[in-house]
Formats: structure tokens, C-alpha cells, sequence
């Protein structure tokens, strides 16, 4: 009985998740090495034959490459878009933190209401047309800063108030502007929660789906997501190509969380705690 309540929730959470991540990742892994006939079955099978090479040529070529425009576009959409929001959530927290005035409850009301209220397409679309920016990739790359914000100041607000207040002062002190008080000494200190940001809002903005539908269509500016719909029509799904291009969708952000794993919970865990 004693060994039940101590292994048992541990050996719970291995079956759960299991269940929930390892199977379905294993069952896109055999779907996209089997033929197109064996593919449309849809089951739980072994391939009678492997197809890995055939269908992973196919699917990056189709449509005149498009999957290797869109890691591209995917890519630049990431890099960019995290780039800004490292900077700029942690600029935002360290005001947000240090400087209380009598609109700091409103602040706090706006951020959280970046993750309360859901984004609206029609009004983000008319501003983005307003300003010249709609179908282009710069304006995507606001629309996800502007969707990320408010999690990212979270997080950072939650570090830097673990910051001491000395060192603010003892920099004023010795000459240190504001600028200079901000990158020279507490960014470099927010590196756990950097490393966290980075790597999570990497994988949030390079997984996104109805952001680059609604703010940047058009081919040649499709991102990794949407080339899904290179085969899937009304009519006829080549599953194979399908789960195949998946697969190579899922690799990037699973190697990453692989390999940045620890870095993300001592960034979280340690914002909390301190916080």
C-alpha cells in the first residue's frame, strides 16, 4: 500500500503520457513511411513496405518546394518576432517593476488582459491595412509580439522582482543612465528566464496556424503550418505526404524542447519562486 502511494502517481504520469504524446508520435512515424494505399487505411499497423525516402522527397518538393520556403519564412518569423519580444517584455517589466505609480493597477489590468481577451482578426486586419503592413511579413511578426507580450512580461516581471533594489541604486550612483542601468546590469541577470522565453516563444510562433492564415496569405509567404494543406483537398489526402510533412513540422520544436528542457523549468521554476 505504501509502495502504491509512492510510485503510484509517478508510474500514472509515465502512462499518461504515454499514451497522449509517445503513441500518436509513433503512429505519424509509421504513417509517413508506408505507400499511399497503406497510408489512407488510417491504422495502427506495421508498413508492409518503408517508403521513408520516396515519401520525404515528395513532400518537400511539392508544389515548387514550398515546404522549404516556409521553414525559411517560418524562421525568419521566429528569430525576428522572439528577438523583439526578449527586448521588449523585458524593458516593459522592469518598468512595470521598479517604477509604481498610481496607473500601475492599470498596467497590470492590460497585461493581463493580453491573456484574457482572444486577439480579433477583422480589426487586427483593418489596422495592419491601415498601415501598410497586411500580406507582409513584418506585419506578421508585430501581430506576434503584440500576442506573446503579455505572457513574456509575466514572466520577466516575476524575475526582476527578485532583482535587488541596490543595485539600481548603487549604478545611479555612480553615473549609470537609465539605458545603461537596464543592459549593462540587470539584463544580463534575467538570462534563465531569456533562455525560457526564447525557447518557448520559438516553438508558440513557429507553431502558429491562424496567424499566418488570416495576417499574411498567399504562397509564397506560407509558413511551416499551413503546407499542410498541400495534401489535403475536398476530394483526395495523400496521408502518407500528410503525416510525412508533420513529422518534419514536429522535429524542430521537439529537438529543441529536448535539448533546452532543463532550461525551461529552472527559468520558470526560479521566476516563481523568486517572484
Amino acid at each position: 500500500m505504501r509502495a502504491a502511494r509512492k510510485y503510484g502517481p509517478g508510474v500514472l504520469s509515465i502512462i499518461v503520457s504515454i499514451v497522449v504524446f509517445v503513441i500518436p508520435f509513433c503512429f505519424i512515424i509509421l504513417t509517413a513511411v508506408k505507400s499511399r494505399l497503406q497510408a489512407s487505411l488510417l491504422d495502427f499497423s506495421w508498413p508492409t513496405s518503408f517508403h521513408l525516402w520516396d515519401n520525404l522527397v515528395q513532400a518537400v518538393s511539392a508544389r515548387n518546394f514550398m515546404l522549404v520556403r516556409a521553414f525559411i519564412n517560418s524562421t525568419i518569423l521566429s528569430v525576428s518576432g522572439v528577438a523583439i519580444l526578449v527586448v521588449l517584455s523585458a524593458m516593459v517589466a522592469f518598468v512595470a517593476e521598479r517604477r509604481v505609480s498610481k496607473w500601475s493597477g492599470f498596467i497590470n489590468i492590460l497585461v493581463l488582459s493580453g491573456l484574457i481577451i482572444p486577439s480579433a482578426v477583422v480589426p487586427t486586419i483593418w489596422v495592419l491595412q491601415g498601415l501598410g503592413l497586411f500580406k507582409t511579413m513584418p506585419g506578421l511578426i508585430l501581430v506576434e509580439v503584440a500576442l506573446q507580450m503579455s505572457f513574456c512580461v509575466l514572466l520577466f516581471r516575476a524575475f526582476i522582482s527578485s532583482v535587488p533594489k541596490e543595485l539600481d541604486e548603487a549604478a545611479l550612483i555612480d553615473g549609470a543612465g537609465s539605458l545603461r542601468l537596464f543592459f549593462q546590469i540587470v539584463f544580463p541577470l534575467l538570462r534563465p528566464v531569456i533562455i525560457t522565453v526564447i525557447v518557448v516563444m520559438s516553438v508558440a510562433i513557429f507553431n502558429d496556424f491562424t496567424g499566418p492564415l488570416y495576417f499574411l496569405p498567399g504562397d509564397e509567404n506560407a509558413t511551416v503550418q499551413l503546407t499542410l494543406f498541400n495534401f489535403k483537398s475536398q476530394f483526395d489526402t495523400s496521408w502518407n505526404l500528410l503525416f510525412m510533412d508533420i513529422l518534419l513540422i514536429t522535429i524542430p520544436p521537439l529537438v529543441v524542447f529536448l535539448f533546452f528542457n532543463r532550461q525551461i523549468i529552472s527559468g520558470m521554476s526560479s521566476g516563481a519562486i523568486k517572484g
